[in-house]
């Protein structure tokens, strides 16, 4: 998607080697019309499949989720990081680890919100490791609903998650793909650099 690489090259930081900072645009501060653009292209890439729900993890993954939902009339679910007073009995659960963080949170979603009769898309932020994902496909098997894929905002294809989430059979369509950040410099899989 070139208008979010375009973003990424005028916007993200590399920070490190496996470090890219989008916090301008994606995951602190948000830019609306680009995230009703990704909502846009997820719907244009799954067109195919029919989606009763969309799954994601907060925060990150909310604005993108929200304009999917939007854009196909989907309700969207995101899993919560923390359990709360209200958000206490008949959950789903599953242990997740942030690579970026360096922590591992248990994620829950409530029984009444994903079931059996449910076609799951499941969207986060960014693919690296994989851990995220690994996690809410757990949580869609616990509830007995069918994922019918992933859509990743920006996939680190130097990190593993990708192709062993592939390797199992699952569908995903990333949006960016950066192949290497190395030498501070963001490079796609199309070649193009920051």
């Amino acid at each position: 998607m070139k208008l979010l690489q375009d973003k990424i090259i005028q916007e993200g930081k590399v920070l490190s080697s496996t470090v890219l900072k989008v916090d301008s645009f994606l995951n602190h501060q948000i830019d609306p019309q680009l995230m009703k653009e990704i909502g846009l292209e997820f719907a244009n890439r799954f067109s195919d499949q029919v989606i009763t729900k969309v799954l994601t993890i907060e925060s990150s993954g909310i604005a993108p989720s929200v304009m999917l939902g939007l854009e196909i009339g989907a309700p969207v679910v995101f899993a919560r990081k923390r359990k709360s007073l209200t958000l206490s009995d008949n959950l789903y659960s599953s242990k997740v680890h942030s690579f970026t963080k360096n922590e591992t949170n248990e994620i829950s979603v409530s029984h009444s919100f994903i079931g059996a009769d449910d076609n799951v898309l499941i969207i986060d932020d960014f693919l690296a490791n994989g851990e995220a994902v690994k996690g809410l496909l757990d949580i869609a098997a616990q509830a007995g609903a069918n994922v019918v894929g992933v859509g990743i905002v920006i996939e680190k294809g130097f990190q593993d998650g990708g192709k062993l989430l592939r390797a199992q059979g699952v569908r995903i369509e990333s949006l960016a793909i950066v192949d290497s950040l190395e030498d501070g410099k963001v490079t796609f899989a199309t070649g193009e650099e920051k």
